[in-house]
């Protein structure tokens, strides 16, 4: 690995995923929370929609500029079962938290929500110890 991948890259994803947050919040006045950006699409008024799209074509764009000029970790393959279970508990897991990572993690933390400290904290949590359970297995 050399230094760009270690520290750069992230600390510029960080650095744009903050920036990103920020300017949703100051000109439209919402979060960045992603779950609720997507549903928001098929629920809100017509009048919502176009920042809506903006915000996840800006996602998408970055994903696809940032995976052609960095080297991408290579994920092994995974069945297509797996993907839809997990992408089911990650959508209940979201309705269920009120929010997702993003809205939590990054705007909530931001804007000192106590409520956003409990969910981050929940979902790090779990994840440590989905990966601590699954490396004990493996």
């Amino acid at each position: 690995m050399t230094i760009l991948s270690n520290i750069l890259q992230p600390l510029l994803g960080g650095v744009f995923i903050g920036c990103a947050s920020w300017l949703l919040l100051s000109s439209v006045g919402r979060i960045a929370g992603v779950s609720g950006i997507v549903s928001g699409l098929f629920f809100s008024e017509s009048s919502e929609r176009a920042w809506r799209i903006a915000f996840l074509m800006g996602l998408i764009v970055g994903g696809y500029a940032t995976a052609s000029w960095f080297t991408s970790p290579v994920m092994p393959p995974r069945a297509v079962s797996l993907l839809l279970v997990a992408g089911l508990l990650v959508g209940f897991g979201t309705v269920w938290g009120s929010g997702c990572t993003s809205g939590h993690g990054v705007c909530g933390l931001g804007r000192r929500s106590v409520r956003s400290l409990v969910a981050t904290l929940t979902f790090m949590t779990t994840g440590f110890l989905t990966v601590f359970i699954v490396n004990l297995i493996n």
